[in-house]
């Protein structure tokens, strides 16, 4: 395998957990529990302000939802309040038009581009967004774990779990 089709195959977890937030949309801002915690909301617009900022970091380019970063950025808290959001659909459309730029990115830099090194690195965080190929999969898997806290919030919401395995697979 080469290292792009690993990067592939890490932002393609993602997207299909993006899509399994899909689904959130009557409930964005139900709380995993009682202790409060990252709804659907919070979760979705904080994984497309990092999508922004890959654009940052790859391209040099201004975060496109620089906007929104006080509401999902680091250091933001999940609210209650639906008008302090923009529209749910707003924000997943967002992330997948983001999406498509990181996509398209890495099929203009190809594998022998992974190396290279990246526009505007974060600073402080070293090798990680110094080059092409280690942001872009810090990114992937910065977003499976936000996933993974989401689907507390999607069974808080009612929702049945997204996957459940066969009995062929419990067999396994």
């Amino acid at each position: 395998m080469k290292a792009i089709d690993a990067i592939r195959l890490a932002l393609g977890f993602g997207d299909r957990g993006m899509q399994m937030l899909e689904d959130m949309k009557t409930d964005p801002l139900v709380q995993p529990g009682p202790w409060g915690g990252n709804h659907a909301m919070w979760v979705a617009g904080h994984i497309t302000v990092i999508e922004g900022r890959l654009q940052k970091i790859l391209r040099g380019v201004p975060n496109p939802v620089e906007h929104w970063k006080p509401l999902f950025d680091w250091g933001s808290e999940p609210k209650t309040d639906p008008s302090a959001y923009p529209p749910y659909e707003e924000v997943l459309e967002t992330y997948r038009r983001l999406r498509k730029e990181t996509l398209a990115f890495l099929d203009e830099v190809g594998e022998e581009g992974l190396d290279r090194p990246t526009k505007r690195p974060i600073p402080g965080f070293g090798p990680a967004f110094e080059t092409v190929g280690p942001a872009i999969m810090v990114i992937a898997c910065h977003q499976a774990g936000h996933i993974g806290g989401a689907t507390v919030a999607r069974r808080a919401a009612g929702k049945e779990p997204v996957f459940v395995p066969s009995e062929e697979l419990r067999a396994f």
